[in-house]
């Protein structure tokens, strides 16, 4: 999402056109002759898209038995309601739903579809949060604000410059924040003055390519303006004909453009901000893991219920779309507010979901610094003991992860002597684009030689939003529940396969891309084993076929179907 929108002089105003960037996803594709809504979903050599192919995977599978399985989602929440994900939402069995007890004595009062460590037991929950950098300056500020240079020990000046650069770089940016919202409010009103001429000199005609070239001739500045805007937006939305459906895509973008500017003043970047108070942690005790409440949606779900659409849809009952796998229950672990993550709430998110059954934890999140890794790494750790699968988004900075820090990440802080320190549960996912080489890779994804596992699909993404509604995302937070939902098909179907396994299976089925592509950002043509490990595409049909050839190495119980939670010990609980 755009940050900023520049004041522009009237006569400028068409340059205002940066804003309808993100209207591409959102509009032209998906309609009519345009691009699939399920392109991540279908096979480059029969469909031309370098989709995941999972269509042809659950069709070699179509007369194997599988094991339902379940997908804990750690992200923002989800609408558990929705009407493509109803039927394929995890439940609890040994809690009984709004009784006020925490029947299964997992620490947990009334868990019935998950978890949220973002709220509290009254019922509150936090919506928006600081940046993790602007809480590192705020924590250093009392420290450092009226300290003397001059006095500092070598280590208390190390200290004291990242703080400076973290005053500057968060002072900054909410000034910035502030003062593109004046402009951004200013900008509006020219915009809405633009259509008020627009629609006084078309008395009610359709916008057809005749009219739209006499306004851009016109004497009349406005009109103008509003001609080159409306053929650049027909460039990209060629269905629009009327004035409204025009404005009423700008608006829309507009207002969801000043909604993170006044976030990013108000939260984002302010020092003084502190959401913790509504919980009432402040991450002093690390160990401290029962908090929250049972509200696993909150007050916005739209990122997280796209996630799991993309994972678990129903494929049966013929609306919306359809989610890659089809015998998987979504955990919602809600942990993720709109600003960073605290390493705390994300550990404890997921030694959650592995004590309460999750096969597959899909974290579509990432932050520039993470106070408290050690943390997540052990919970990582305790996630590979109990054999649970960890897929993250490489991040949308169209950044190198070898070189670039990006956390949570699969490198554990504490250093060995002997072997690779890594997590080995871990799978890291890049974005790739609907387009053909050279332009295979999203403009946005992070990528990594090293860090980065292989790409999946992440732009112009369909899937379920909050509402019972649908939409087209992006980013590298579509592209890892996308390969998360592959895992999950060989997960239920060859239950007898190691997470390490299923990540072998995946990596080494990789579908290539032989062509050159662009590096993001950088803009250099590469080959893809430049950007990922792999050099390739998750892809579900060649996984299927390698996982029907390896032999597991897991025992399965006929009675396991891996939905029941972990037995905890009712003496290893403290409860608030």
């Amino acid at each position: 999402m755009y940050k900023s929108i520049n004041l522009l002089a009237i006569k400028q105003l068409s340059s205002l056109l940066i804003i309808f960037n993100l209207l591409v996803f959102n509009s032209i594709y998906g309609q009519d002759g345009a691009l699939p809504k399920n392109w991540h979903q279908l096979d480059f050599k029969s469909d031309k898209y370098h989709g995941v192919s999972s269509e042809k995977a659950l069709q070699i599978l179509k007369n194997r038995k599988p094991k339902t399985i379940v997908v804990a989602v750690l992200d923002s929440g989800v609408e558990i309601d929705h009407e493509d994900l109803k039927d394929n939402i995890w439940t609890n069995p040994g809690e009984i739903p709004n009784n006020g007890k925490d029947d299964d004595g997992n620490g947990y009062i009334d868990d019935v579809h998950g978890w949220n460590f973002l709220g509290n037991s009254k019922g509150e929950n936090i919506n928006s949060d600081n940046y993790e950098a602007t809480r590192i300056y705020a924590k250093m500020r009392y420290k450092y604000d009226n300290a003397d240079p001059t006095k500092l020990t070598k280590s208390q000046k190390k200290e004291y410059n990242e703080y400076l650069k973290l005053k500057e770089d968060t002072e900054t940016k909410r000034q910035q924040a502030q003062t593109t919202l004046a402009e951004a409010d200013l900008t509006k009103t020219m915009i809405s003055k633009t259509f008020e001429a627009l629609d006084k000199e078309l008395n009610g005609k359709e916008l057809d390519d005749e009219t739209i070239e006499k306004l851009t001739q016109s004497n009349n500045e406005f009109l103008v303006a509003a001609g080159n805007i409306i053929k650049e937006v027909k460039l990209q939305v060629p269905n629009v004909k009327t004035s409204k459906e025009i404005q009423d895509l700008i608006f829309e973008d507009f207002d969801n453009s000043t909604k993170d500017m006044v976030a990013d003043y108000q939260y984002h970047f302010n020092p003084d901000f502190d959401a913790r108070k509504l919980i009432g942690d402040q991450n002093t005790d690390e160990n401290f893991r029962y908090y929250g409440n049972n509200d696993v949606e909150g007050p916005d779900a739209t990122h997280g219920t796209h996630v799991a659409g993309l994972i678990a849809a129903s494929r049966k009952n013929n609306l919306g779309m359809q989610g890659v796998a089809d015998h998987v229950k979504i955990m919602s672990v809600r942990c993720v507010p709109d600003g960073d993550e605290h390493d705390k709430d994300i550990a404890n998110a997921i030694r959650y979901a592995v004590d309460n059954g999750a096969s597959i934890i899909n974290m579509s999140f990432g932050k520039a610094y993470s106070p408290q890794k050690h943390l997540i790494d052990e919970a990582v750790k305790y996630a590979e003991s109990k054999d649970v699968l960890l897929v993250h988004a490489a991040g949308n900075g169209a950044s190198d992860n070898d070189h670039n820090s990006n956390f949570p990440n699969r490198k554990f802080q504490k250093k060995k002597f002997f072997g690779k320190n890594l997590a080995k549960n871990w799978l890291e996912i890049g974005a790739l684009s609907f387009q053909s080489a050279p332009n295979s890779i999203a403009t946005f994804s992070n990528y990594g030689k090293k860090d980065v596992d292989l790409f999946s699909p992440g732009v112009a993404i369909y899937s379920t939003v909050t509402d019972n509604g649908y939409q087209n995302l992006q980013g590298t937070s579509m592209a890892s529940p996308i390969a998360a939902g592959v895992a999950a098909i060989v997960r239920s179907y060859f239950p007898e396969l190691t997470a390490k396994q299923v990540i072998s299976v995946l990596k080494s089925s990789v579908s290539p891309i032989d062509e050159k592509v662009f590096r993001p950002q950088v803009r250099d043509l590469v080959y893809m084993k430049e950007l990922c490990n792999t050099g390739g595409v998750i892809n579900a049909e060649k996984a299927v076929q390698l996982a029907i050839q390896t032999k597991g190495k897991k025992k399965i119980k006929s009675t396991d179907n891996n939905i029941n939670p972990v037995k905890v010990e009712q003496d290893k609980i403290i409860k608030p």
